[in-house]
């Protein structure tokens, strides 16, 4: 439970905030690191002017900010990006998580109380086009990776709209890709001919985790035959009476497309996976729990991280780095 506001703003030490494009959440922070309150706003970088941010940050925050003195404020996310509150450059990879802090930049704020770092992202670029690459905000999950063991290596995946996977090599990114599954997965089934065959999957249901598991696996073992397969969704809608009637029906068939899109990107992000190694998942608890079934389908063990608990660790790093 979060402190009083009296209590907040005697023990506060700094504020971190995790800004992204349609929302953001601030914690408030002791000088151990112990989260005394939080807070959030639904405006993001998508509904803000740059001129704007100072005053947001403001209406979320205040009432925990003392009378007198500088609070230091760690954002990550949009807010440093190209659009945002001021653009904090992209870091080269390979790039070392304990020092994104040196990226920072500190935009003008008319409050003296605040002294505002806003967090690059990490860049990746190659002679080759199809190695361009960019992350905001994830950089930060994968840095809170660093409190526990601080020299982490290993394949880490963070689900989401455009999924994240890097490549940490002693705390060091040394190389990251994108994957637009859950978009994809969006489009196919709200705008494509298959939104007439697909409703909402639940993988709690027998039929539901089976479709899921016998699609990953199938498209992972023959990626290149994905787009004849996905037309292959619709057919079966029209085509296969063993398939249940109603909502039930649509809620296989999208468990089907689920596994399809997710084993589509675990073609490519595990191909070169060490034998026995494992993937390290951060998310909320969700999806994480989707591709870590998608991932023991295909006999690769997983190891589960929470987005907030990663987010919040990893401001902590910096905030430990920046003070320093």
């Amino acid at each position: 439970m979060s402190a009083g506001v009296s209590e907040v703003t005697s023990k506060l030490a700094w504020i971190a905030v995790d800004w992204g494009s349609s929302n953001l959440r601030a914690w408030a922070m002791d000088d151990q690191g112990k989260v005394l309150a939080s807070a959030s706003s639904q405006r993001g970088m998508l509904s803000l002017a740059p001129a704007e941010y100072e005053a947001e940050l403001q209406q979320v925050i205040d009432d925990w900010l003392p009378s007198t003195g500088q609070i230091p404020v760690l954002i990550c996310g949009m807010a440093g990006a190209r659009q945002g509150w001021q653009e904090a450059a992209y870091l080269t990879t390979p790039t070392r998580l304990d020092q994104l802090s040196r990226g920072a930049v500190l935009p003008p704020v008319s409050d003296a109380r605040l002294k505002v770092y806003l967090l690059p992202g990490l860049s990746q670029t190659s002679s080759t086009a199809t190695h361009f690459d960019v992350m905001r905000g994830e950089e930060t999950q994968l840095a809170g990776l660093l409190a526990d063991a601080p020299g982490f290596s290993g394949l880490v995946c963070l689900p989401g709209t455009h999924a994240k996977w890097a490549r940490l090599t002693d705390g060091t990114v040394t190389e990251f890709s994108t994957y637009l599954t859950g978009e994809l997965y969006q489009l196919l089934a709200q705008q494509s001919v298959l939104k007439h065959s697909v409703g909402q999957d639940d993988l709690q249901h027998d039929a539901c985790r089976q479709a899921f598991t016998d699609a990953v696996t199938t498209t992972y073992q023959a990626p290149e035959h994905f787009s004849q397969r996905l037309f292959g969704v619709r057919a079966q809608d029209l085509l296969d009476n063993t398939l249940p009637s109603g909502s039930a029906r649509s809620a296989v068939l999208a468990a089907h497309l689920s596994g399809m899109t997710i084993g589509l990107e675990l073609a490519d992000a595990c191909r070169d996976l060490s034998r026995g190694e494992a993937v390290t998942l951060i998310g909320n608890e969700l999806l994480s729990a989707r591709y870590a079934l998608a991932l023991h389908t295909l006999g690769i063990d997983s190891h589960r991280v929470d987005g907030d608990t990663a987010v919040l660790a990893g401001l902590t790093l910096a905030y430990q780095h920046t003070t320093l």
